[in-house]
């Protein structure tokens, strides 16, 4: 057991541990500490120039690089203890997480002219009917005839 590290000693390792991270064009800085948790958050005059998806997805790539130094440094520091169980497979997780690819904008609909004779309107919405203020009295159900309604 001479081969296990003195458990302060790595505590204090651990508690230390901060993993920095730049984006490619210097416009976002931050740092997370060994559970990958946001502890500091810069951004340049680079980002003025920049729509707020860039700088969102700049800001997210930056994070996660970040977070895997901090989850292969963590793993490094926990190595002796083994390399089995549920912390050591959320180190792994955390070092091949990859984010999703930011989502397209919209496109922006083409305005019709007010004089179209033919307007597309598929993307209108149907009018919805009113429902019934209450129950259908038995006059009425029988004075229109039989209807085929589902009950439930």
């Amino acid at each position: 057991m001479a081969d296990r590290p003195d458990r302060d000693a790595l505590l204090a390792e651990l508690s230390a541990l901060s993993a920095t991270a730049t984006s490619g064009d210097g416009a976002v800085s931050l740092s997370v500490n060994t559970d990958g948790v946001l502890t500091r958050l810069q951004l340049t005059d680079a980002v003025s120039g920049m729509s707020p998806a860039e700088i969102a997805d700049a800001v997210l790539r930056t994070y996660v690089s970040a977070q895997r130094e901090s989850a292969k440094r963590t793993g490094q520091l926990l190595a002796p203890l083994g390399s089995g169980g549920y912390l050591m497979d959320r180190l792994r997780w955390r070092v091949q997480f990859e984010p999703a690819p930011p989502a397209a904008p919209p496109a922006a609909p083409q305005p019709e002219p007010d004089d179209a004779v033919l307007k597309d309107r598929s993307t209108e919405a149907p009018a919805a009917a009113a429902p019934p203020s209450g129950p259908v009295p038995d006059d009425d159900y029988y004075g229109k005839g039989m209807r085929f309604e589902q009950a439930w």
